[in-house]
Order: structure tokens, then C-alpha cells, then sequence
């Protein structure tokens, strides 16, 4: 089994910036994707930004230019900075990481922007 502990959500004005974490622990050999979702309300979850292993990254189109993402492979953490956020950005973001036998999600961390 394998744990997701998300953090760094919470309020900020429009143009303003967060920074997500999301830390796997538990019965870890080897993460292969990570990747960042989010679900606004009324809205269908959509896909933010993935990475691989290596290093390679996908972002939505929504987001391109604007977030982030990255990994730290020694300590299981994927990240996300969040640079010029728009009102549009607000939902709740969830981690998922695969491994070689089940993709696991994160509880959710409430991202605001708003002024």
C-alpha cells in the first residue's frame, strides 16, 4: 500500500503564486508516473501536468507556461509551482502516482484564487 500526503494549498489573489507537494511513503519500489489533477466544482477532474521517471513532462494546455511540475526521486515527492494564477485555476488538486501494480491518488488540497 502506499500513502500520498498533499500540501501547499490554500488562498492567494489572482497573479499570485503556490507551491504543491505531495509526498508517497509506504510499500514504495518504484513510482513511474506522478502527475497533478485537478477537479473544480460541477467539473469533470482533468489532468494538470504529468512526469516521468526521467524527467519527461506533460502539461494541459490550460496551464502551459504558467505551473511546473517536478520530482524529487529520493524522496518520492512530486511538486508543483503554480506561477500566475487565475481565478479559472480555484479546485481542489490531487496527486497520483503509478506504480508497477496500482495508481494511487492523493486526498485533495483546495487551491482559491480570488481577490
Amino acid at each position: 500500500q502506499v500513502q500520498l500526503v498533499e500540501s501547499g494549498g490554500g488562498s492567494v489573489q489572482p497573479g499570485g503564486s503556490l507551491r504543491l507537494s505531495c509526498a508517497a511513503s509506504g510499500h514504495i519500489f518504484m513510482l513511474y508516473a506522478m502527475a497533478w489533477y485537478r477537479q473544480a466544482p460541477g467539473k469533470q477532474r482533468e489532468l494538470v501536468a504529468s512526469i516521468t521517471t526521467g524527467g519527461g513532462t506533460n502539461y494541459g494546455d490550460s496551464v502551459k507556461g504558467r505551473f511546473t511540475i517536478s520530482r524529487d526521486n529520493a524522496k518520492n515527492t512530486v511538486y508543483l509551482q503554480m506561477d500566475s494564477l487565475k481565478s479559472e485555476d480555484t479546485a481542489v488538486y490531487y496527486c497520483k502516482v503509478v506504480t508497477l501494480t496500482n495508481n494511487y491518488w492523493g486526498q485533495g488540497t483546495q487551491v482559491t484564487v480570488s481577490s
